[in-house]
């Protein structure tokens, strides 16, 4: 039984559009916290659950990143161009099969194992995608490709190697802007690319995670 059981009586569902992805408006009734109910209506997006990963060489401090076109950034006055970690819709894969195969199309890298570190909704408010969060090693070994993605799906995309310091300070600058690349950059500065010193937190973190 989830949390919301009993709070929540939907009591319209109406599709708006189901062009991209599914839009839908939903009237519902909430149990407030003092037991009234009040009559609510909210907008959905759902496109689908995805997963993302950080490329990441420990021996050389260095991580892989992507930068392509994004029209929602670009359509509230950005430029559009965002520096991403590689990520894709799961499509009815696993979270770990779809996050190889996108970090291949994207990248060139083939990775074998990757490691799962958590899971977040992006923003709950409005879109009901939930991200699968991964890291994984490379090397000069692992590049098969060239990477940019797939032309069919409009994918036009760079492909970005960088000292991880360099995109660690790109933060800061404002020169990335995407959350599920700062989440991923932010987990690296704490476990990946840690001092000997911080080797417990990162032992009690992954311990957490499992």
């Amino acid at each position: 039984m989830s949390e919301a059981d009993g709070r929540v009586r939907v009591i319209e569902s109406k599709v708006l559009s189901d062009d991209w992805s599914l839009l839908k408006k939903t009237v519902f009734d909430l149990r407030r916290a003092d037991g009234t109910w009040q009559r609510q209506q909210r907008e959905t997006y759902d496109r689908g659950n995805g997963a993302t990963l950080l490329l990441y060489q420990p021996s050389r401090r260095r991580v892989v990143l992507t930068r392509q076109f994004r029209l929602p950034a670009y359509v509230t006055g950005h430029h559009g161009m965002l520096i991403e970690a590689p990520a894709g819709l799961l499509d009815m894969a696993t979270p770990e099969e779809r996050i190889r195969a996108e970090v291949e199309e994207e990248t060139g890298y083939r990775v074998g194992t990757v490691r799962r570190v958590f899971e977040a909704f992006m923003s709950p408010g409005s879109v009901t995608e939930k991200l699968f969060f991964f890291v994984a090693e490379y090397d000069a070994a692992s590049k098969i490709g060239e990477g940019g993605g797939l032309e069919a799906e409009g994918e036009d995309i760079e492909v970005l190697e960088l000292p991880f310091d360099d995109a660690m300070a790109m933060i800061g600058t404002g020169e990335i802007e995407d959350g599920k690349t700062i989440m991923l950059l932010q987990y690296a500065a704490l476990h990946l690319f840690a001092t000997a010193g911080e080797t417990s937190r990162e032992a009690a973190f992954d311990a957490h995670a499992d």
